[in-house]
Parts: structure tokens; sequence; C-alpha cells
């Protein structure tokens, strides 16, 4: 199949709905849902050879997979539950991903600070374990830390909250950006993509087996409808609404909590490495992290039932990671302090009777109904590749298709550098783009006025949104200022004060009309009251004005 995008690893809206129209026979599958499932089971499929079709309702990654803990990590904490395929497994992606996005996943030291001899030797063994089970990968081993090389390492860390630590290896990556690189290479692959594109209706055959979908335009407002030899339902959190359009009495297979994280300034927490606290109040680990020049804090577990496109944090999980910082940093943050705040939603399978979402599983889980609606969930970012290996094998075997294996362990993702460039690139505020910074460079000195900072608390210039409209398929501000560039997720009152000027550059590269822009800024505005700290009200959820759930901003 010819690459739907027009060129390598270009992602055209208007070229793949065009392919869409066009299509005169089945598709091998579609895909429902553009999170990191969804697209890693379009890039498994399409490097196969199969022919297939993704629709997601709002933006990639619109939904949980831009608002992660930023870790490729086999997870500490499930050594605790005694998950230790899982976290073998992980252990074993993490490498993977590491050697085919070396541009976006990178080392980064983690320290477990120890207030006895017991805790440096109950902490340490476990991670000799850990290395254990990532055996023959290309991370460090861990090692115990006296006090003194402790406070080197974590200058801010209270005096009194450690005499000594254990340090250990694990990855960090941009969720959001690795998204989009995965969905560029299935573009290269064969795959066809589209945005803003909900499901609303399976089409089901004479023997009532799903055979394809009706979706939307949002848009045109048009109606279209696709066939498919195949449909996989991997809408994370929203996976039992789409199966609810299959069989309306089909029992829940999801429990759901949200997580919050905060960003603050770097003062609260110099050096390059992370900081983990292993055991708060609520039975959770929470991490310190550097990330894109600022600290991620991160992350509450509250169990929710309303699950919604754009979630807001409550004012009781602010405050929790709030009081846990206090209790470890020389100074604390206040409210005040914050520049950020997100929120992501789990989906976990249910599957015990535990009450506590914390304890539920993160394992993936895929199931075929009656109808042939194949369902994907669970799972996290680090195993993603190996879910959606597991789901396209079962697709091939279920459907009856006839595909190659699955080349997914050694395919380099778009964007991808060798290890001398990638030291390079790491030095550069930009080098998030991989071979792709070259282009953008080669833009911006041709046109000079794309060199324009638009903001001095970020480093995003008029050449990034240019490059999101033109190269990325972003077709909102809240696509550029969000996911494309992670502007709303570092400085949010910043990010609230450019709109305007975004909206503009956006307009000139898509042909909008003024009252697009005004309508992009207001809807914007409306999203960014979930990120502001100071626009969150006492409750801890958007004011009045806000539509939380608007998937067509």
């Amino acid at each position: 199949m010819n690459n739907a995008a027009g060129m390598s690893g270009t992602l055209s809206r208007d070229q793949a709905l065009m392919c869409v129209q066009q299509r005169k026979k089945p598709w091998d599958a579609i895909i429902i849902g553009g999170g990191a499932t969804g697209v890693g089971v379009a890039l498994d499929a399409a490097s196969r050879g199969l022919e297939c079709l993704l629709l997601e309702q709002a933006d990639f990654g619109k939904g949980t997979s831009s608002r992660s803990t930023k870790l490729v990590h086999g997870g500490v904490r499930y050594l605790r539950q005694g998950n230790f395929t899982l976290v073998r497994d992980a252990l074993r992606e993490r490498s993977l991903l590491r050697n085919n996005a070396p541009h976006l996943v990178h080392d980064l030291q983690f320290l477990i600070p120890c207030n006895s001899a017991w805790e440096r030797f109950f902490y340490g063994t476990g991670l000799k374990l850990y290395d254990f089970l990532a055996t023959r990968n290309s991370f460090p081993p861990s090692q115990n830390l006296s006090a003194a090389e402790t406070t080197r390492r974590l200058p801010n860390l209270r005096a009194d909250r450690q005499r000594g630590g254990v340090l250990y290896h694990d990855g960090q990556f941009d969720d959001s950006r690795l998204l989009i690189n995965m969905a560029r290479t299935a573009a290269d692959q064969g795959a066809c993509l589209v945005n803003y594109a909900p499901v609303s209706q399976l089409v089901k055959n004479d023997q009532g087996h799903v055979a394809g979908v009706e979706f939307t335009d949002v848009e045109s407002g048009a109606v279209l409808r696709a066939e498919s030899r195949g449909v996989v339902n991997a809408t994370g959190p929203f996976c039992d609404t789409i199966r609810r359009l299959d069989d309306g009495q089909c029992a829940p297979l999801l429990t759901a909590s949200q997580g919050v994280h905060l960003v603050l300034p770097r003062r609260f927490f110099a050096g390059s490495v992370a900081l983990i606290v292993p055991k708060t109040s609520d039975g959770r680990v929470l991490f310190i992290i550097p990330w894109h020049d600022r600290v991620l804090v991160g992350t509450t577990d509250t169990p929710i039932t309303d699950v919604q496109l754009e979630p807001s944090p409550q004012a009781d999980e602010i405050q929790f990671l709030l009081d846990t910082v206090a209790d470890y940093l020389e100074k604390p943050p206040t409210l005040a302090d914050v520049s950020a705040v997100f929120t992501g939603i789990r989906p976990l399978v249910r599957g015990d009777k535990s009450a506590r979402t914390a304890s539920l599983s993160r394992d993936h889980f895929i199931k075929s109904s009656p109808s042939r609606l194949i369902t994907i969930t669970g799972g996290k970012w680090t195993t993603v590749r190996k879910m959606s290996e597991d789901c396209v094998d079962k697709l091939i075997a279920w459907n009856g298709l006839t595909a190659r294996p699955c080349r997914t362990e050694t395919l380099k993702l778009h964007g991808y550098v060798d290890p001398q460039t990638q030291t390079q690139l790491a030095m550069k505020a930009r080098g998030y783009y991989g071979s792709d910074l070259a282009q953008l460079e080669i833009m911006e000195a041709q046109s000079p006025e794309l060199n324009e900072l638009l903001h001095p608390q970020l480093s995003l210039k008029v050449s990034d949104v240019v490059w999101a409209a033109r190269w990325e398929m972003a077709r909102t501000i809240d696509d550029v200022l969000a996911r494309r560039s992670r502007a709303l997720f570092l400085e949010a009152a910043a990010t609230l004060a450019i709109a305007p000027r975004v909206a503009e550059i956006m307009a000139g590269e898509l042909a909008r009309p003024l009252a697009w822009c005004e309508a992009q800024v207001e809807s914007f505005t409306q999203i960014a009251g979930h990120y502001v700290p100071g626009l969150v009200a006492a409750n801890g959820h958007p004011r009045p004005r806000d539509e939380p759930g608007n998937s067509s901003t």
C-alpha cells in the first residue's frame, strides 16, 4: 500500500480523508483510538503489510497518552506487588524503545533516600532484583550511596530525610512527542490516520459480525463509512463506550482512576537526578523528576466514575502533592509556585476485588466479542509495543489475515538518529525533533521570521507552530500548545498569553478565517482552565464556563 499521506512520515489529514473516500475495498483493519495503544497497533499492523485505517475522536494523544509521568520503566512498585513478569517484560521493552527512539528516550538516574541501614538494605536488595530482571539491557546497575554522596546528588533534599540512599537507572521520555513520531512511522509504513473523526456506529454484516464503522469528520460535519475485515477498539479509558456500540448491555471492563501532576520551576530541585518517595501516605510511589528544564511531581491515585476527555484536578490532590513534596525539599513550594498542573486517567482492568485502584493490574487485556470486535485495554506506555504485537497477532488469527511477522522490535521510529548525533542533539533545546531538527533549521534559515520566539518563558518559535500544522496534523491551537509542543504542560499562564498569536499562525497555514481564530482562542482558554492553577476553583474543578470533554476543540 502506498503511503496515505503522500510523503515519508508526513501526516496530512486532507490526503488521509481522500484515501478513505476513494477506498473501494475493505481495510484489513480499522483501529478506533489514536492514543499510544491505537497508534501502536496501527504501526505494528502496517509494518506487517496490513492495510489499516486509524480513527481518533479528537487529537492523537489528547487523553491519557500525553499525561503520563514521562517514564519508560519497569515499575519499581510492581516488585512489591510480586508482578515480576510485568516488570521483566517492561524492562525489556524499555531497552527496545530506547534503541528505536534515542532522540526521545534517555537514561535517567533515580535516587531513593533512606533513613536507616535497614532501608538501604531493603531497597538495595529490591533494586538488585530489578537489575536481575533487566539482564542484558543497556541501563547501568543500581548502587548504594553514602549520606554525603546522596546530598551531593540531591542538594535540595532536607538533611533529616536521608542517611544515605540507593541509586538506580530507568528511562525518561516525552510521551506525546513519541506518539507523534510513532504516528509518522505508521504513515510511512502505509497506515492511514485521521484525527477529529469520532466513531458513532459499528457496521455489522448479515452474520452479525462487525464489518466496519461510521464516523464523523468533525471539520466538515460529513458522516463517512469505512468497511473492514477486522475492527480494534483501542480507546483506553473510553473502551467501554465503544463496546456499548457493539452490545448495549455489556458489563464494563474498566475501573478508572486519575493521577495529577504538578510542574514547578527548576530552583526547587537542582541537579539531574530524580527523587523517589517509595511510599506516600496513600501507599503510592511519588516521583520528583527533572523534565524540560522544569520539575515534574506526581502522581496521585483517585478513583473516578466519570471519564472525561479533559479531566480536572481536585483541590485535595494538588494539596497532597504539595504537602508530600514539602516533607522532602528544603524549600517547600506553594500553589503560587506551580506553573502547570495536568491530570491523566488510568484505564485499569477489573480483575480483583480490591477497592484501591492503586493495586489493580497494569497488565494489558485483549478480548473479542461475539461480533468479533477486538478490544485492547490496560497496560502502560512502556509496554505499548508488546501490547500492539499481541493485539495484531490476535487480529490476524481471529480474522484469517495474511501478514508478515512482527517487525517492531528493531523498527527505528521517525526522527531516529545515530548515537553520535544524539549526543549532539541532547545539548539542544529542541533535540526532541531528532532528525527533523535539521530540516526545521533549514526552514528558519530560509525564512528568518520563523525564528521569532513566542514567549520568553518558552522555547516555542513560530517555526514550531508551522511545522506542527504542516507536517504533524495539528488542527487546533490545543494540538500545538499541549501535544506537538509541551508548552501548556510547562507554563500554562504563558501559553494562554500566546494563544491568539498561535491561532493567527495556524490560520495562515490551514487557510482559516478570522472567526476560526476567535473560536480557537475561546476554546483553548476553556481547556487551559484545567492546567492553570490560578484558574482552578476552590473545589478543584474549572470555573463554570468550562465544558470538559469537548472533543472538537
